[in-house]
């Protein structure tokens, strides 16, 4: 009977230990995937639309309006949206570089606001903004709103300019 006690407890014993060392090696690998994960976005995410940067749009020739997060990444040509001030808007969402209709547009020289609707199957987007300065080009900041289909909707700061 003695024996029977002493395996039992050994076996207790090798039991503990060994959950033990499962859950404390498990918690640093979860942890240092999340650090990854955070670390990797570089771009501008949101609920489930993805708002990436790209480079002025080549098919753009003349008049436009485009915008960045901020100063800051306007000042570094890291923009999210450009249109060619009449027909066309582009951005970069969800990894596609889309180009999209206007569907109307404020007068910026008339108005203090900056007030545009673009929309195609997948996103229905408004620019809305304030003149902050009026030099060669028109300053504005103000807001981006990207709305889909499904009900998700993300809006952002913009900081940018329009002109000739």
């Amino acid at each position: 009977m003695k024996y029977v006690i002493i395996f039992f407890s050994a076996f207790l014993l090798v039991a503990c230990k060994k959950d033990q060392q499962t859950v404390s090696s498990s918690a640093p690998v979860a942890d240092s995937l999340a650090t990854v994960q955070d670390t990797a976005k570089t771009e501008v995410s949101s609920g489930k639309i993805l708002v990436e940067n790209f480079p002025f749009p080549k098919e753009i020739k003349e008049c436009s309006c485009y915008f960045a997060k901020n100063k800051k990444d306007f000042e570094a040509e890291r923009y999210i949206y450009a249109d060619d001030a009449g027909k066309t808007a582009y951005m970069k969402l969800d990894g596609k570089r889309v180009a999209m209709n206007l569907i109307s547009s404020s007068d910026m020289e008339v108005d203090e606001e900056l007030n545009k609707e673009i929309e195609n199957d997948n996103y229905k987007i408004s620019v809305k903004g304030k003149k902050i300065k009026h030099e060669e080009a028109l300053l504005f900041e103000g807001t981006l709103t990207i709305e889909k289909p499904d009900g998700t909707v993300v809006t952002m700061p913009i900081y940018g300019e329009c002109g000739c």
